[in-house]
């Protein structure tokens, strides 16, 4: 990919914010909708600013080299939900999620170390490109029905239903999405690397008419935003570690410390090695992006301890998990700006805006449906990312149309399988079949057909 700005580039002062922006809306639907779904208190502030002083971390041990925002992450969600349920007392929940989360990213900091001493070379045969290319994909793929489900969604609910008609909302998210696809493409200049702001801003002011005229008209079908947090802003984050102090508390009245520190252990620490491979992923197809390999520099041992730390250091503030965003290397791509300087400055935005209520608040009225219209070219271009790794893949070879077709049908087909505490994801499974049927299959003779498609993908 040709790229407007390469990742040591620096635009000028005024492109750089807009450039911030747009990464900042990219990610901003899915780090705020943590806490709304988790509830108990948790802070949309706080996640935002969790996010954003964790990629900072991230961007610090990558020797910033790696362009990307890490933000909570949706893996997390049931380890999160399960742990406020098992707990005695909210604030226990606290000290669980916080708990978890701190133990999931040790777990990166350990495989880091471990590849620090060993090499990537092991991570080569383990996942290459017939499992990643598949594995990117299928992120993209089962992210689908989210953007479909938001596209048709208002964000006024009654009784936790969307009042607004689908088909109005249906409507205004292709608007938003065609004008970021007429921009992008037909754009002059700056204004055609930052299509999802007109886009955002063409979607919110449609949605806008019709909730006034659903307003002043008191038709529910065309009340697609909800202004209603407006006249409720939340002035600062409240930030999780302030929940701590009364939940070791609670542990000690309660002398369940030690079954529920098992529990959150359960929760999260399987699901962390399961998601090792989407880091992987993310970073294979950001290389791609970028020209450059960031398994190799800054190293995977690098990308590993920076994702890791980055989470832990995010979930003391806001008590989620951060990973990689695939929105955000959308982003990168459809932007063509790989420039480092623009993730710093979307971190320092994100952390300046956590502390300003009504623009915090505003950004949560963005309509649901608006967001899912981009959503279809965010997610889209994960899944386009992982068919084009396919090009290093011999597909001639019978044992590799066995590997993707397993991992695609059985990601798409929703397998999860849950063992007690224990739950894999539809992408976990699917990864895990894919893994055995390579190791089972593979022979010497296919190693030298791998190694011949990787010569030629590297001509090419």
């Amino acid at each position: 990919m040709e790229l407007a700005y390469k990742v040591k580039d620096k635009p000028e002062l005024k492109k750089i914010f807009f450039f911030a922006l747009q990464q900042l809306l990219s990610i901003l639907a899915g780090t705020i909708s943590i806490p709304l779904i988790v509830g108990n208190g948790l802070s949309q502030s706080a996640a935002l600013f969790g996010a954003s002083v964790g990629t900072l971390t991230y961007l610090v041990i990558t020797k910033f080299k790696s362009p990307v925002f890490l933000s909570s992450s949706f893996t997390f969600l049931g380890s999160m939900m399960s742990a406020f349920a098992g707990a005695a007392s909210v604030a226990i929940g606290y000290v669980g999620i916080i708990f978890g989360a701190l133990m999931s990213g040790l777990v990166y900091v350990i495989l880091s170390i471990i590849v620090h001493f060993t090499g990537t070379g092991w991570v080569e045969k383990i996942f290459p490109p017939v499992i990643i290319g598949p594995v990117v994909a299928l992120i993209g793929l089962t992210l689908a029905p989210n953007a479909i489900r938001n596209l048709t969604t208002g964000n006024v609910f009654v009784d936790g239903v969307s009042v607004a008609n689908p088909y109005l909302c249906l409507g205004i998210g292709l608007v938003a999405l065609l004008i970021s696809v007429i921009v992008s493409i037909h754009g002059k200049g700056f204004i055609k690397l930052v299509p999802f702001i007109f886009g955002i801003i063409g979607g919110y002011i449609i949605a806008t008419i019709f909730t006034l005229i659903g307003n002043g008209a008191n038709i529910n079908a065309l009340k697609v935003i909800d202004f209603t947090p407006l006249s409720h802003i939340e002035w600062y984050p409240r930030f999780a570690f302030l929940k701590l102090g009364d939940g070791f508390k609670d542990l000690i009245s309660t002398g369940t410390a030690g079954k529920y520190f098992l529990l959150i252990f359960t929760l999260y620490v399987p699901i962390s090695f399961a998601v090792f491979s989407e880091h992987i992923a993310d970073h294979k197809n950001l290389s791609n992006i970028i020209g450059t390999d960031l398994l190799k520099n800054p190293g995977l041992d690098h990308t590993l301890m920076g994702d890791g730390l980055g989470s832990m250091v995010g979930a003391i503030f806001s008590g989620s998990a951060n990973t990689t965003y695939g929105e955000s290397i959308s982003c990168v791509a459809f932007s063509k700006n790989a420039s480092i300087i623009t993730i710093v400055v979307t971190s320092l935005l994100g952390i300046v805006i956590s502390f300003i209520g009504p623009v915090m608040t505003f950004f949560a009225t963005i309509p649901t449906c608006v967001v899912g219209g981009l959503s279809i070219a965010l997610y889209g271009y994960i899944a386009a990312s992982g068919f084009k790794l396919l090009k290093q893949v011999n597909l001639s070879d019978i044992r590799n149309i066995f590997i993707i077709s397993s991992i695609f049908i059985v990601g798409i087909g929703g397998l999860a399988i849950q063992v007690y505490y224990l739950e894999f994801s539809p992408v976990a499974c699917a990864l895990v079949i894919g893994l055995l049927i390579n190791l089972i299959t593979h022979t010497k003779k296919d190693k030298k057909i791998d190694e011949d498609m990787d010569n030629i993908s590297k001509k090419e």
